[in-house]
């Protein structure tokens, strides 16, 4: 591998590039096709991550080396997941750099650097019926962009002048609109990008309208309301107001498409609030729905709502799996939905009939003012399901807490009702397992679609919720101040955040989340007015405008999450060829309206629209989701559960991942603590890869679960893996940028660890393969 290629001729590169492809390309991307190659996140439409191969077998698996890598040359952490398209794989790397590498030497062929903000996740490729237009397509800063996927240039003829603004299209006011895209690509089909994306998840966050766009102009072809608007189906789920408040019910997670019946799938996310919801009194359709969706046009087919009327921030995410299974003598085309409750949803793929019953259950009423909670919610009778679903004073964990520490979590929880679908309290906390960020998430499911094999890589991760709260709207005082915030907000993003980055945690600029520690607001002045150093001099912003600016920098507000790579730009060596994307793509754009002045944590937040029917009261959890403590309960926290849904039994369940914090204290086979993130891919010839949260890249038989192989990566690793052939031989890669954290994680641990070296942090691509016949 060359880390360097200072000799780098564009018109060679492209010269090589087309030879390559034409020596060995793989074709088309049709539904026969998908299995053998990994042109798309997730490996293909069916999200299987299911590799035709002949040479890897559980008989070799365990004689896997590395190939060759690809180092990233930068201490970030990344979750890509490359996509193979022919010669070339595409990585994030270098300081957020887009970089094409010719995969049968291992040699950087473009970099199109300075991609601050784009989707952590991957990308999208798609190609003309002729291949003269290879493409790239990407989320990146709220926009949609392209690159040629040969040349590694932007394509300035898609959109407006290579932008499309992810912020138009969702029936707001673009510049009132605080979030659009999510960090999981899209999915292709035919000419068309189909995109979920993060509104947010607080009260008046915009909701996750469902789009579709053309690939090659840009032009939105098609919006699906995920919060229906009078008239459509749904409607009358809601209040008559709801569409013009409610936010969320949105796909953040990924999307399958049924390539032959053209069929798209969405798991949906949970309307806004989470965890409160007397603005929205009704079951909620589409919230935590499966959805199918003629791709071509948007319209409904059918939907199934795993949770109704959701106060537990139960998203769906994970990739719906496409499933043939023999059921009563016949064989039905299905579709299994993995959900963060731990149940696996099994529903005919065409009607979205479940393939076994599944029954409304009475759960818990709500005790909090003005809440009416759904009385029944869906279990499946037949599937079990992959996680714990109820924690017990016999759950504690026996490593990790002191004996004080057991006697106090036993008598808090020998003291609350416990179960799936106990509803958060003003009176008491409350213990949900699976938690805000338990269950099955993005990347947690694959399939072996002919024999009908769902395999779902889950954790046990709690939230311990405490009493919640009544927020009060703000006072004419505290509205005024939160418009001197807004105001604050527009000047630092127009003229700071270059430098200081979105989340104010530094870039070329240092980090000013301490000012206020440091410098008050008459010296800020100064400091602001008369530049410093590399700092420039603002001398027109006058008085008041800086005491805008100090109190935004002051307040806990922000962008409400961190764009991915948004500290400054850094030198990238090697052969670039663009930066930035298109013109404007890396400009953050101030927001207007009531979401300027909004303010994250617990306060009262964005104000209703005028003339709607909505109640003022509000209510919330304490910060942090209840998601500080997930040791208290005992291992195993991962695994993979591999269902046979002929049947509807489970196969094998197995931990994925060692801690090695608790193995020093006697445990065994633990699986890992916040073990998110990971990816798995399954072969024909019976091999099932699996990332672990404790650094590994295992191998284990889909037939049982026994371990064939195992792997110690330099570093930790996210992300879902890929797989590729090339003259007959299968490549694995992996991506292992990340650190590692073992045992409890909490401040108590963090003060007992070696701190990291900054060997320890350089990450790389690893393509692992069997070794050469001799």
């Amino acid at each position: 591998m060359l880390k360097k290629n200072s000799g780098f001729n564009a018109k060679l590169s492209g010269a090589i590039i087309l030879l390559s492809v034409l020596l060995y390309g793989c074709g088309n991307s049709s539904v026969s096709n998908q299995h053998a190659t990994w042109r798309d996140y997730g490996g293909g439409p069916d999200q299987s991550k299911y590799m035709i191969v002949d040479d890897i077998t559980k008989d070799n698996v365990n004689q896997l080396q590395v190939a060759w890598t690809y180092p990233t040359a930068d201490d970030r952490s990344y979750q890509w997941n490359p996509v193979i398209v022919d010669t070339i794989m595409y990585v994030l790397a270098k300081n957020s750099s887009l970089v094409a590498i010719n995969i049968l030497t291992g040699k950087e062929m473009w970099i199109h650097t300075n991609l601050r903000g784009i989707a952590s996740r991957g990308i999208n490729y798609w190609e003309s019926k002729d291949k003269k237009d290879r493409r790239l397509l990407f989320q990146m800063n709220n926009y949609l962009q392209a690159i040629d996927a040969l040349t590694g240039k932007s394509i300035l003829t898609f959109g407006n002048k290579g932008l499309v603004d992810l912020k138009e299209g969702l029936g707001y006011d673009p510049e009132t609109v605080l979030r659009a895209q999510s960090n999981t690509p899209g999915k292709i089909f035919e000419n068309l990008l189909l995109l979920g994306g993060a509104p947010g998840e607080n009260y008046v966050s915009t909701a996750g309208h469902l789009r579709a766009y053309d690939v090659v102009t840009g032009k939105l072809a098609w919006v699906f309301h995920t919060v229906p608007h009078p008239g459509e189906f749904g409607y009358d789920t809601w209040p008559k107001d709801a569409y013009k408040y409610i936010g969320g019910v949105n796909t953040w997670g990924e999307i399958t498409v049924d390539e032959k019946r053209g069929i798209a799938y969405y798991p949906l996310g949970s309307p806004t609030y989470d965890y409160y919801g007397a603005d929205r009194i009704g079951s909620n359709l589409y919230g935590n729905c499966i959805l199918a969706l003629d791709a071509r046009t948007g319209k409904r087919l059918w939907h199934f709502q795993t949770v109704h009327h959701d106060l537990w921030d139960y998203d769906l995410a994970a990739a719906p799996q496409l499933i043939t299974v023999d059921h009563n003598g016949k064989k039905i085309d299905a579709v299994a939905v993995a959900s963060k409750t731990g149940f696996l949803f099994v529903l005919d793929r065409v009607t979205g009939e479940p393939v076994w019953p599944i029954e409304e259950k009475p759960v818990m009423a709500s005790d909090v003012p003005g809440e009416e909670s759904w009385p029944t919610q869906p279990f499946p009778t037949v599937v079990p399901p992959f996680n714990r679903q109820k924690i017990t004073s016999s759950d504690l964990n026996p490593y990790f807490l002191s004996d004080s520490e057991k006697a106090d979590w036993k008598n808090r929880l020998d003291t609350v009702p416990t179960g799936l679908f106990v509803p958060v309290s003003m009176k008491r906390e409350t213990f949900a397992i699976p938690g805000a960020v338990g269950g099955a998430s993005w990347g947690s499911t694959a399939a072996i679609p002919e024999k009908g094999i769902v395999f779902v890589r889950s954790i046990d991760y709690p939230s311990v919720y405490g009493k919640v709260t009544k927020i009060d709207p703000p006072t004419p005082e505290e509205a005024a101040a939160n418009e001197k915030v807004a105001g604050g907000r527009a000047i630092y993003t127009n003229s700071c955040q270059a430098c200081h980055g979105a989340d104010k945690r530094g870039g070329i600029g240092p980090e000013l989340l301490s000012l206020k520690n440091k410098i008050n607001v008459k010296e800020f002045q100064h400091l602001v007015n008369n530049g410093k150093g590399e700092m420039p001099a603002f001398a027109s912003l006058k008085e008041e405008d800086v005491k805008n600016l100090y109190n935004y920098i002051t307040s806990n507000t922000g962008f409400g999450y961190r764009l991915f790579g948004m500290s400054g730009n850094t030198k990238v060596a090697g052969p670039v060829v663009d930066s930035g994307g298109a013109p404007g793509g890396l400009d953050q754009r101030p927001v207007k309206g009531p979401a300027a002045s909004f303010t994250y944590g617990q306060n009262y937040g964005i104000p209703y629209p005028e003339g709607v029917d909505a109640p003022t009261d509000r209510y919330f959890i304490p910060p942090g989701w209840g998601l500080s403590v997930p040791y208290i309960v005992s291992p195993p926290w991962s695994t993979i559960t591999a269902y046979d849904l002929n049947t509807g039994k489970i196969k094998w369940q197995v931990p994925i991942g060692t801690d090695k914090e608790a193995a020093k204290l006697g445990g065994k086979n633990t699986g890992m603590l916040r073990a998110q993130r990971q990816g798995m891919i399954v072969t024909s010839t019976g091999v099932l890869f699996c990332t672990g949260k404790d650094g590994k890249i295992y191998a284990f038989d889909v037939d049982n679960g026994k371990e064939l192989w195992s792997y110690e990566l330099p570093t930790g690793t996210e992300g879902i893996p890929a797989m590729y052939e090339i003259k007959g031989k299968h490549y694995l890669v992996v991506c292992a940028t990340s650190s590692f954290k073992f045992g409890r994680g909490d401040e108590k641990a963090a003060a007992d660890a070696p701190s990291p070296t900054p060997e320890s942090k350089k990450g790389s691509y690893l393509v692992f393969a069997l070794p050469d016949k001799k």
